[in-house]
């Protein structure tokens, strides 16, 4: 049934990766448990009909703003619904590429794939302190506050959320926040030379 789902969506939208990427999986899965005849005991794959297809293109223009409206309540509602396991995976593969173009220096790219990977579900801390070293090489230092903030309410031992924190709190003059924030990573990792340092460099701003 999901490689009908699948199926179904790319004779709507042939240009949805995430259901490339489905069809894909399901295939394999699909050769794997049924042999080479899975294809033959498959349900029938509906069809949808041309004017269904790739509507919103024709959409008048005025109809354009109330999507872009009941796109921002989308996201809202994205804040509180609980992601699908397709969700989660278009999440993990966007991290990924987020991941790679922090690699190659490109920052700006970078955030972009992990926003778009945290509208596809926001339950990953390990992305929010991802975009969060990018907000901080970019100099956006509230921005990686926040970032940081989000991801140690989903991790509380998340070390570099804490270590980014407290670089993002340094810089903004908040040297008491910065000094917290070493001394909770601290007690996870003792041992953490950079954040030893850093303590080092707040306390001294400190007095």
């Amino acid at each position: 049934m999901a490689y009908v789902d699948y199926k179904t969506v790319l004779q709507i939208d042939n240009s949805v990766t995430s259901a490339l990427e489905g069809i894909n999986r399901m295939t394999r899965a699909l050769m794997d448990s049924l042999g080479p005849e899975w294809r033959l005991k498959l349900p029938s794959i509906p069809l949808v009909p041309v004017s269904a297809q790739k509507r919103w293109n024709s959409l008048p223009s005025e109809n354009h703003k109330e999507m872009a409206k009941s796109k921002s309540k989308a996201t809202t509602a994205t804040k509180n619904r609980v992601p699908s396991a397709g969700d989660v995976e278009k999440a993990k593969v966007l991290k990924e590429e987020g991941n790679e173009l922090v690699k190659k220096g490109n920052h700006k790219k970078a955030i972009e794939k992990y926003s778009e990977s945290l509208l596809c579900s926001n339950l990953e801390s390990a992305t929010y302190s991802n975009r969060a070293l990018c907000y901080l090489v970019l100099k956006q230092y509230t921005e990686a506050v926040k970032d940081c903030t989000e991801a140690l309410k989903l991790d509380g031992k998340n070390v570099k959320a804490f270590y980014r924190r407290a670089q993002a709190h340094k810089a903004l003059k908040d040297y008491k926040s910065s000094f917290a924030d070493i001394s909770n990573l601290l007690q996870i990792e003792p041992r953490n030379g950079p954040a030893q340092k850093l303590r080092q460099e707040v306390k001294q701003n400190l007095h």
